[in-house]
C-alpha cells in the first residue's frame, strides 16, 4: 500500500514528466506534411527567468519549403550537411551550404528552401519558455 509521502512523490514525479514531455513535444512538432524534423539535443532553463536555451537538430528533406515562421527569441545556426536557401525578412535571401551559420533574431519572420538533397542543422534558441517555439508569420 502507497504511503502518502509515497504518493505525493510519485504524483510530482509524475507531474515533472508530463511538464518536460508538453515542451518537447511543442519543440519537436510541425505541420504533418512540414519536410522537416526537430529534435531536442539538450534543454537548459535559465533560474528564476522566463527563457531556455535548446540544442536542436534539425532534418530537412530534399526539397521541402519551411513556410514563413517566427521564433520567440534568437536562432542561432550552422549547417552540418546540404544546402539551402534563406529568407529573412528585410534581407537579400542567402544560399547557405555545409559550414555556414546564420542567426535570426526574435519574431522577425523568415522562410528556407531546401536544395535537392537532405540537409542537417545544428540550431540553438534562446526563446522564452512560455510561448510556443514557432509561430506562423503572414506573408
Amino acid at each position: 500500500m502507497l504511503s502518502r509521502r509515497r504518493f505525493g512523490a510519485c504524483a510530482l514525479c509524475a507531474a515533472v514528466g508530463f511538464a518536460a514531455t508538453a515542451v518537447e513535444a511543442q519543440a519537436q512538432s510541425a505541420p504533418a506534411g512540414a519536410g522537416f524534423k526537430r529534435t531536442i539535443l539538450q534543454k537548459s532553463e535559465f533560474p528564476g527567468d522566463k527563457y531556455a536555451t535548446l540544442l536542436v537538430a534539425v532534418e530537412v528533406e530534399p526539397g521541402a519549403i519551411i513556410a514563413r515562421h517566427t521564433h520567440p527569441g534568437i536562432e542561432t545556426a550552422v549547417v552540418i550537411e546540404g544546402e539551402f536557401e534563406l529568407a529573412v525578412k528585410g534581407q537579400a535571401a542567402q544560399a547557405l551550404k555545409a559550414g555556414d551559420s546564420y542567426q535570426v533574431v526574435a519574431e522577425v519572420p523568415h522562410s528556407a528552401r531546401n536544395g535537392d538533397k537532405p540537409t542537417r542543422i545544428a540550431v540553438t534558441y534562446v526563446v522564452e519558455k512560455d510561448k510556443p517555439l514557432a509561430s506562423p508569420a503572414p506573408e
